[in-house]
């Protein structure tokens, strides 16, 4: 088979064809071979002609350059346009050239004028159809060769874009050892149809069906774009089928190039809370980094790393890394350069504690954009070590913002958080006062600082998803704080992307609010992790509530009473406003870090409870009822009804 597909054997098949083809378009013409003994002398030099230059235009085209055993429509399209453009040299050749090299004889009559478009018709279904009737033979026979041989029978669930690639790369590539049956899809207009031969089932409802009469023992969802509402409802739904699930991933992670649409993996938490895919004007981002040097601090972060590998793809002239972990900063500065070998790129180990330290690094390298994402922000910690969150910061923004002042930088971005709305802990206090630090500074030298502020990332260092999955993998048991408990997700990706898209509607002084979407149960998030781990609850893991921590709110908010809020240019940001009120002196940021230094935590909180009056008064710890203390088992019981009422 690989033998047809040889170049040199497409050649020879070209030229018999085209060898005879002349003679056809005339007896097309002449609707038959009757009287065209007088055409035939001209139409062996027309031949000639047509040979010569459909084989040009071929091999000048790269047709025989090609791989055909993978044949598309591109290869089809560029045989027409070739072969087209042929038929109309050959026959402008031949009626302008050909009377004179080779006259006429008396018994001569010259061809009609529409042989060399009939010709050319005919030389592009010849040299197209034998591409691809070759083509769909070597597709057949890859596609049944590993029927017979232990294949795992799947439905696609999802007759879209993503749904039909997949397909035909599984029909292409046995040795996947899936075969697709049939796909579901809620879209009725799409019942009853075909793709690559499979039939569109159904919809949901036709899933369990669906699964017993093909025998099918793996569902495939290729939803990249959905919902994690609508991923998590059919994840549920082959589970109680008895599937195995498998997943596409998301639309994000195919956009980006870190995945393809036919690497499958099992679900993720990603998947069950993803939202929509993030839409953010990439001209306006550029606009804002293109030419520039770029800062950016807590570089080797989980939030700081995904902004210089976002940052790195808009033409920025330099890009630097800040940040005190030298084996973090390690980590991305290889990554990147792995990436992206021609950027610019300089790693800076360095504390933003340090005054002296920062103003020398940002006058050797004028940043002219900060993103300034350097930060302490584990709730628990910072409460048992006020003194680090405060020098960190509140004094080590004061200090990147006096050198961003002192040398000319024209943005600055700082990653801001929830918990800094009516703080009940040192963490969110001091995240407070850095918005107003911010906010300052934009007001007192009309520049484009801004604050963006959002809640918890997945899979962020020390943060609850790793912090759980350790904890499976231990094991057991889950640790939940409270049953109650609330918080906003987004990816990191999705994060920095609207980070990015913020600093490009900045303008100088504004807090800007990604959209969290809905908040999400902390019980539900580890009864998830639990399930996707292959466990159940209370069976194979048990689930423990231990209390709301020192500092811990039930639930996060995104604005404060006193702030209103707008959407902006973009529909997943807000800008907040009328919410900054009095702001910090330089001379009371002094004042706070040297009692931090002289470890007075007495006086950290009520300076702080200055600017943040919800943090003298915090919120008491709520109880966790009676009936969450019990066994695993108990909650094993009551999952059911937590479901009903959508925890």
């Amino acid at each position: 088979m690989r033998f047809l597909f040889r170049n040199r054997v497409l050649l020879l098949i070209d030229l018999v064809g085209w060898s005879i083809l002349p003679l056809l378009a005339l007896g097309v013409r002449l609707d038959g071979w009757d009287g065209a003994d007088p055409y035939m002398r001209r139409i062996v030099i027309f031949t000639g002609w047509a040979i010569l230059f459909q084989f040009a235009a071929l091999w000048f085209g790269g047709l025989y350059r090609r791989m055909w055993r993978y044949a598309s429509l591109d290869e089809l399209f560029g045989i027409t346009v070739s072969l087209a453009l042929a038929g109309l040299v050959t026959g402008l050749v031949h009626f302008t050239l050909s009377p004179i090299l080779f006259p006429r004889g008396p018994d001569d009559l010259s061809l009609p004028r529409s042989i060399p478009l009939i010709n050319a018709l005919l030389a592009i279904i010849w040299s197209g159809g034998v591409r691809f009737a070759l083509r769909y033979v070597a597709y057949t026979a890859q596609r049944n060769k590993g029927r017979g041989r232990g294949q795992e029978r799947a439905l696609i669930i999802g007759a879209g874009d993503a749904g039909s690639v997949l397909v035909r790369e599984l029909l292409a590539n046995p040795t996947l050892d899936l075969e697709p049956v049939g796909f579901i899809d809620d879209d009725k207009g799409k019942h009853g149809q075909s793709i690559f031969g499979l039939a569109v089932l159904g919809g949901r409802e036709k899933l369990v069906e669906a699964a017993r009469v093909h025998h099918v023992r793996t569902a495939i969802i290729a939803l990249p774009a959905e919902a994690g509402k609508v991923v998590r409802e059919i994840r549920d739904l082959c589970v109680a089928a008895e599937l195995r699930v498998l997943i596409v991933p998301g639309f994000e992670a195919i956009l980006t190039g870190k995945v393809s649409a036919t690497q499958l993996r099992t679900v993720q938490i990603e998947d069950l809370l993803r939202r929509e895919p993030v839409k953010t004007d990439q001209a306006q981002v550029a606009h804002l980094l293109s030419g520039m040097t770029v800062m950016v601090t807590g570089a080797g972060g989980s939030i700081g790393s995904e902004l210089c590998r976002q940052i790195a793809r808009f033409g920025v002239r330099k890009l630097v890394l800040l940040g005190h972990g030298e084996n973090s900063i390690f980590a991305i500065e290889n990554e990147l350069r792995l990436r992206n070998p021609e950027l610019d790129l300089t790693a800076v180990i360095a504390d933003i504690r340090d005054p002296k330290r920062i103003d020398a690094t940002f006058e050797r390298f004028r940043p002219e954009a900060v993103f300034h994402a350097a930060a302490h922000k584990h709730v628990p910690l910072m409460e048992g070590n006020p003194e680090e969150a405060v020098t960190n910061n509140i004094g080590g923004t004061f200090n990147v913002l006096q050198a961003a002042e002192r040398w000319g930088t024209k943005h600055f971005v700082l990653i801001s958080t929830d918990k800094a709305v009516n703080p009940t802990n040192v963490m969110g206090a001091t995240k407070r006062v850095a918005e107003k630090l911010v906010h300052e500074a934009a007001v007192r030298i009309g520049r484009d600082f801004v604050s963006v502020r959002f809640g918890n990332v997945l899979g962020s260092s020390g943060s609850v998803v790793p912090t759980f999955q350790a904890q499976i993998a231990a094991g057991g048991p889950v640790r939940v704080t409270h049953p109650e408990m609330t918080r906003y997700f987004m990816t990191i990706p999705e994060a920095v992307q609207l980070v990015l898209q913020a600093a490009a509607l900045g303008k100088g002084g504004e807090t800007f609010v990604l959209d969290m979407g809905q908040p999400v149960k902390i019980l539900d998030l580890a009864r998830d992790l639990i399930q996707l781990s292959g466990l159940a609850v209370g069976r194979d893991i048990r689930i423990e509530f231990t209390g709301l921590r020192p500092g811990e709110k039930m639930f996060e908010e995104l604005f404060l009473d006193s702030e209103h809020h707008d959407r902006t240019a973009h529909e997943k940001i807000y800008v907040a406003r009328n919410g900054h009120g009095p702001s910090p002196t330089e001379r009371w940021v002094v004042q706070m870090v040297q009692a931090a230094r002289n470890g007075d935590r007495e006086l950290l909180r009520e300076m702080l409870a200055e600017f943040t009056p919800t943090l003298a008064s915090p919120l008491p710890p709520a109880p966790v009822p009676a009936e969450f203390l019990e066994s695993g088992a108990n909650l094993k019981r009551n999952s059911g009804r937590d479901r009903a009422r959508g925890g």
